[in-house]
């Protein structure tokens, strides 16, 4: 799905550890956004999907959550060749797929408050990342439609924004195909839509293995449905271990549910 662009994962990562954010400009090629666009629209029209109901959600914007439940296409988002890489260097490999979001901001849309995704850990801040954002433009982000309004540095504040607080932001301003990695404590908002179009992008939310899902992936996906995913993206929802410990079931791998081949790392298979 990516367009091959050349990048040094270290350096990108770096990036994100010091400011808490980076752009991978136009790595996705153009036909891959087209599709997925298309397909966003298509699960929106069959969902029905309607605009939120608060200034959070957005009462002029369109959300669908859990899309790997919607379309199989969608599985080749978590698991892009260009933006995983880097994802994992600011985690680990061991990494879940949080929760995949489309969402559509429509003209009319104002600025989202100032929140920091992470805002369920209650661990003492700053920490070490533990949930990385990758949000893919299917649209160009610009400062008139609403692109995302960062604060530089503020993962590594002690405290997470106020209700209703504001800072100085930046737009982070990008092409279509472009994606936006960030670190879920940084403070961030929507903007306000004053174009004329829609914005429409996915989020695609990781945490570090050991930290639970935004979203509950082996609830919300059917095991038959699971078994037909990539083995990466079955590891991603879920269907493995970290550390050859955590998420096992009765000392097995729950990867063998769907793969009776899997290799695993168990934890007990190590020890003498």
């Amino acid at each position: 799905m990516s367009a091959g662009a050349s990048l040094e994962v270290d350096a990108v990562a770096a990036q994100i550890g010091e400011s808490g954010w980076a752009i991978l400009p136009d790595v996705i090629d153009a036909d891959a956004v087209d599709q997925l666009r298309s397909t966003v629209e298509a699960t929106m029209a069959t969902d029905n999907t309607p605009f939120g109901g608060n200034t959070f959600l957005g009462e002029h914007t369109r959300r669908v959550f859990n899309l790997l439940a919607h379309d199989p296409a969608y599985a080749a988002v978590p698991t892009d060749p260009t933006v995983l890489p880097v994802v994992e260097a600011v985690l680990d490999r061991e990494l879940l797929l949080s929760s995949l979001t489309a969402i559509e901001t429509h003209p009319g849309q104002g600025p989202q408050p100032l929140h920091a995704d992470d805002g369920s850990i209650p661990l003492p801040r700053p920490y070490p990342p533990l949930a990385i954002v990758a949000l893919w433009a299917l649209t160009d982000f610009t400062e008139a439609n609403g692109a995302t309004r960062l604060v530089p540095g503020t993962h590594l504040e002690r405290r997470r924004p106020k209700p209703g607080e504001t800072a100085e932001t930046i737009s982070a301003e990008m092409s279509a195909g472009s994606v936006l990695i960030y670190n879920g404590s940084i403070w961030h908002g929507g903007g306000a839509n004053l174009s004329d179009a829609r914005r429409q992008f996915i989020v695609c939310n990781y945490c570090a293995g050991w930290v639970r899902q935004e979203e509950s992936q082996l609830l919300a996906l059917d095991r038959d449905y699971v078994a037909q995913l990539p083995p990466r993206m079955r590891r991603l929802v879920g269907y493995g271990v970290y550390r050859g410990l955590l998420g096992h079931v009765a000392g097995e791998d729950p990867g063998a549910w769907v793969d009776d081949d899997v290799e695993t790392d168990l934890i007990w298979k190590k020890m003498r």
